[in-house]
């Protein structure tokens, strides 16, 4: 019984999305480290992802909890239906909360000192698209704070290429949000919610995902130069690249039915290839 209750927690945060920052956190912690980290700074970071995510996502869930009954798509979600209970995500929050502070405190001073800064995005993002279509990037923003995390937790300090690498995750996030964002068009309009698709349309708002997506791979490409990476970090550049083009390419403003595709598939293998090719870079080379 209880590992069903917290499989339904889990599931009412996507904790398997996870896998869309995590491996920019890893990318970012390599690095700093220029090789292999120290195992107690490699588990102190994974927890801290993990933490920081669980507790953004159940805020974001308790948050537009009402939204997300009114909207088809959402309508389903564990905590909308009642199949978990608000209590219990409440009582995931301060769970999740302790494990990210004691985390951000056993890697360094300055993590722990910019905990509650980043606890600012985890939570105040949710509320960010009642006023503002400016919502994808301060999403953006948030995850990619996840990558300089995992900088910082090494170095202790910010660095040249912990602030590109925070800005290559931020606008990929904020693509993809936006190319996620065009299947509620008209329920965001219907409710006064700000998003690029509903300010501008769908149509422009793929094009301003593109913008993103191209920024995204000149900002990886800016990084190997900058970190003098090898061979393998260039044939995951040309992959991504390649992965970009063609998630783009899967969703069109008359044709959102590959959506999820583009969304999960791609996004997902994205950060995997990246992951990979800086760590067989700062391995190998």
């Amino acid at each position: 019984m209880a590992s069903r209750r917290l499989a339904l927690l889990l599931d009412n945060i996507k904790f398997a999305h996870t896998i869309f920052a995590l491996p920019f956190a890893y990318c970012g912690m390599l690095l700093a480290a220029d090789g292999l980290p120290t195992l107690s700074q490699f588990l102190w970071i994974t927890v801290a992802m993990a933490g920081a995510r669980t507790l953004a996502m159940s805020a974001n869930r308790l948050i537009d909890r009402e939204i997300d009954a009114r909207n088809r798509r959402t309508s389903g979600r564990p905590l909308v239906t009642g199949a978990v209970r608000s209590g219990e995500v409440w009582a995931l929050m301060g769970v999740s909360l302790a494990i990210y502070l004691a985390a951000a405190a056993s890697l360094n001073r300055l993590t722990l000192l910019l905990a509650p800064a980043a606890l600012v995005f985890l939570i105040g993002y949710s509320y960010t698209k009642r006023f503002t279509w400016a919502s994808h990037w301060v999403l953006g923003i948030t995850d990619g704070a996840a990558a300089a995390g995992g900088w910082i937790a090494v170095t202790g300090r910010f660095e040249p290429g912990t602030w590109l690498l925070w800005a290559i995750v931020a606008v990929w996030i904020a693509g993809f949000d936006v190319i996620y964002a065009c299947q509620d068009v008209e329920f965001d309009r219907r409710e006064g919610l700000q998003s690029v698709p509903a300010r501008f349309g769908v149509a422009r708002a793929l094009t301003v995902a593109r913008v993103c997506h191209l920024l995204t791979a000149l900002g990886l490409l800016a990084l190997g130069l900058l970190e003098g990476m090898c061979w393998p970090y260039w044939m995951a550049w040309a992959g991504t690249s390649a992965l970009l083009v063609h998630e783009n390419r899967l969703v069109r403003p008359d044709d959102l039915s590959r959506l999820g595709v583009a969304f999960f598939n791609m996004n997902g293998y994205i950060a995997v290839l990246v992951l990979v090719g800086v760590l067989l870079s700062v391995y190998l080379c």
